[in-house]
């Protein structure tokens, strides 16, 4: 079923983005520019995420820094 009819993006894509790491209808709208036309389909891609699984999500209530420094990763 399609979420986005401006760029013909489906929920299924929607959901593999979100495996992916895509956790906000922002970093969705990154991977596959859905929500940023008409912004019709946001609110289907904010139910879509829910408050299901998100590795950074975890990371975050966990408190642990959801990003690395530079110099930390080298």
């Amino acid at each position: 079923m399609y979420v986005c009819s401006c760029f013909g993006i489906t929920e299924d894509q929607v959901k593999q983005h979100a495996e992916n790491g895509a956790c906000t209808p922002r970093q969705i709208a990154s991977a596959c520019k859905a929500g940023t036309d008409c912004g019709g389909c946001v609110r289907r891609i904010q139910a879509l995420l829910g408050r299901g699984a998100c590795p950074r999500r975890e990371l975050i209530d966990q408190r642990a820094p959801a990003l690395v420094r530079l110099d930390d990763a080298a």
